[in-house]
């Protein structure tokens, strides 16, 4: 998923009633811990009797369900549409579901709420997540209520007191935002080079690159070298192609960032997409995720105070490989069992011989699911649908997609050696992490 090169990115013409609204009861402030995985914030939401898991994202306005992992969900007054968004082909169909009772944490509760569900299981992104995801939800959560999104602790809370707002964001930058079709858009200077441009941006939470752009949409763009053709992602009609680069820097009110990596999509990936006036790009979860957040949608502001990330490089992905989990297998751990034996005369106790005995337990099993062309797994060999047994000596069954990522992305020179499964062969793999973009002057 995003940075793990899974971009969820979506746009919905279509707009539900009023009544889809989520309200907290009895208490000015309610707290709801979440998951962070490579950029992307996963929060708990029960519907109609079902806790689910869900991706938070600005970038959508309504409320998606695209997987239920065997679970059974029964919704209400059920009805078929068709769906619109990034991709190649223009729709998607899908259904439409209204009056459901939708409940985050012990105090929000939405009575009529309205989901729309994807019957496409290519659309299924847990496998590039690593933990079962449900759906998406974004604009009926942020509509009613400030938000603040603390990264570091994980913890989002939502105000139901504006006083208590008013102490919270005492030392904060405040940014006026605009709430356009149930989604909130900014403005950040852009500098390529040197010369900084003021440009219109959608903040999305549900997209973990820094920065994207659309070339298309800005007079006399010209692409910084060196820049790389790559997969950016999948909405809702196919994959995401286009490039990335480094731009100088990025500018957020008075806070600058220095050399972020923008990914910046072909024109064929928006041909359909209907842009709100003067959009250029988006700000996405690896530029959020240097601050505590507050979004207001109903005072149009944007609260923003850095935390211990915010001073982190952008790394980039420099092995050349996307990875998916699919699913879990019974695998055999050798345990360890000391037994301890007492002595009759003194009554002291000593440890006995070691034992060993295996126990089977399920463990994550993780394969390639693109290569980069060019990239080092490329010149070493490596080939999709290979399965990763061993990174760098270590099991990948006991680690997850994010420390994978991680090791990926952590410094260029790095040596990296893959025991894979190609079929009936198991092969060990060499090479060295290689940024492809570093920005040149």
């Amino acid at each position: 998923m995003k940075s793990l090169h899974f971009i969820l990115f979506f746009f919905l013409s279509i707009f539900t009633s009023a009544q889809n609204s989520f309200e907290i009861k009895d208490v000015k402030k309610t707290v709801i811990p979440f998951k962070l995985i490579n950029n992307l914030i996963f929060i708990p939401v029960n519907i109609n009797g079902v806790n689910l898991t869900f991706l938070l994202d600005t970038g959508v306005a309504e409320t998606l369900l695209f997987s239920l992992d065997n679970q059974e969900v029964k919704l209400s007054d059920v009805e078929k549409i068709k769906f619109s968004g990034l991709g190649g082909d223009l729709s998607i169909d899908g259904f439409k579901s209204e009056n459901n009772v939708g409940k985050i944490g012990e105090h929000m509760i939405n009575n009529s709420m309205t989901v729309f569900l994807i019957l496409d299981q290519e659309f299924n992104i847990s496998s590039h997540v690593g933990i079962p995801v449900n759906g998406v939800i974004g604009f009926h959560l942020f509509k009613n209520h400030p938000v603040s999104i603390d990264y570091s602790s994980e913890k989002i809370t939502i105000y139901n007191d504006r006083e208590l707002l008013k102490r919270r964001t005492k030392k904060f930058r405040e940014l006026p935002v605009s709430i356009e079709k149930g989604k909130p858009y900014l403005y950040g200077d852009v500098e390529m080079t040197n010369e900084k441009k003021s440009s219109k941006l959608l903040i999305d939470l549900g997209n973990s690159d820094a920065i994207w752009l659309f070339p298309v949409l800005i007079k006399d763009f010209v692409y910084n070298r060196p820049n790389i053709e790559d997969f950016l992602g999948r909405g809702f009609n196919g994959d995401i192609y286009g490039k990335r680069s480094r731009i100088h820097h990025f500018y957020i009110g008075d806070f600058r960032f220095e050399k972020p990596l923008t990914a910046m999509p072909d024109e064929f990936s928006i041909q359909h997409v209907h842009m709100v006036e003067g959009r250029k790009g988006s700000v996405g979860g690896e530029i959020m995720r240097r601050f505590t957040v507050i979004f207001d949608y109903y005072g149009g502001m944007l609260y923003l105070r850095p935390n211990r990330n915010f001073d982190d490089p952008f790394h980039f992905n420099m092995s050349g490989l996307d990875f998916k989990q699919d699913g879990m297998q019974w695998q055999e751990d050798l345990v360890k069992i000391e037994t301890v034996k007492a002595d009759k005369a003194t009554s002291e106790f000593s440890t006995a011989a070691e034992r060993f005995q295996y126990k089977f337990v399920l463990k994550p099993v993780f394969s390639i699911s693109g290569v980069r062309k060019d990239s080092p797994a490329d010149k070493a060999g490596l080939k999709k649908d290979d399965q990763i047994i061993f990174i760098n000596g270590t099991k990948t069954a006991d680690m997850s997609l994010a420390k994978i990522m991680e090791i990926m992305k952590s410094y260029e020179g790095r040596s990296i050696t893959m025991i894979i499964q190609r079929k009936t062969q198991q092969l060990t793999v060499k090479f060295q992490l290689e940024d492809p973009i570093p920005y040149q002057e």
